[in-house]
């Protein structure tokens, strides 16, 4: 079982429950490959009668007709906006909601006589979903500090979104442990935890399960090999895609550990296509 919680993630509820008040709007970001695995399961207890708009982001690295159907499912709660915050898709339908909130609120000022402000958001998220590359390109400019280790963002600040919306930035949170194993994994394959904590063997075994499940041909055309799913264990398919691959020492010996993490890194980078590791309805 995978269990990963930093000692500062429990510091981190504190200060979220704190900025909380200061809010009117969260935006959570989730993996679009595994949003209820991507998801906070303490953050709905945290947020209350909160305002929230989901953010499916990676958009372009998830099925786009599996997306769809998160999306819909999200939207019996909440506003759903699919994203890649790297290439700025669905950020304008984020901002548009954004600022109709805005005028919301500020209509309500208004009929109590009081003066307009700007509409303070939150960004959150548990860590490497694309936190900081949305604000990134909310902001227009790299305030957040980015990178591709989970946990990498720090600090508090406000940010300027635009003349009528402050944005308060805050490092990702995450739960303390997983309970489903397959959450686990799926946490682990799409970067959410940190490699050193996890067998990336074991890991990269799930990924080619979770693979042969949709279809299995994604595999034998990206790493021009043929297998029987039902003859040959996951173990056996990985070491093919490491023969392949080129993952080898001395003797001509399959490394194994190389061959997992060429394996991870293809799918998380794109390159076995848009994949998604969850649909609606499936809980397991």
């Amino acid at each position: 079982m995978i269990q990963w919680y930093p000692g500062h993630m429990a510091k981190t509820r504190r200060i979220l429950e704190k900025d909380l008040k200061i809010v009117d709007l969260v935006v959570e970001v989730l993996d679009a490959r595994i949003p209820l695995s991507s998801q906070n399961p303490e953050l709905a207890e945290l947020l209350g009668n909160k305002k929230k708009v989901v953010v499916l982001n990676k958009m372009d690295l998830a099925d786009r007709t599996i997306s769809e159907q998160w999306k819909n499912y999200f939207a019996r709660d909440y506003p759903v906006v699919l994203v890649n915050s790297l290439t700025g898709e669905g950020i304008k339908d984020l901002l548009s909601f954004i600022e109709a909130e805005g005028r919301e609120i500020n209509q309500v000022l208004l009929e109590k006589g009081r003066n307009k402000r700007d509409i303070r958001i939150m960004v959150v998220g548990i860590p490497n979903v694309g936190k900081s590359a949305l604000i990134n390109v909310l902001a227009g400019v790299k305030f957040a500090r980015t990178g591709n280790k989970p946990g990498v963002t720090r600090g508090r600040q406000w940010i300027t979104v635009r003349k009528n919306i402050q944005l308060l930035d805050t490092p990702g949170i995450l739960w303390p442990k997983f309970d489903d194993e397959d959450v686990g994994y799926r946490l682990a394959l799409t970067g959410a935890i940190r490699d050193e904590v996890y067998d990336e063997e074991a890991a990269a075994c799930k990924l080619i399960e979770y693979i042969i499940e949709i279809d299995k041909t994604i595999l034998e055309e990206a790493y021009d090999i043929e297998f029987d799913p039902d003859q040959e264990i996951s173990y056996d398919i990985l070491g093919k895609v490491g023969q392949r691959t080129g993952c080898l020492m001395s003797g001509g010996r399959i490394d194994m550990g190389r061959a997992a993490s060429r394996l991870i890194n293809d799918f998380r980078r794109g390159k076995l296509g848009s994949i998604s590791l969850e649909v609606p309805g499936d809980d397991s």
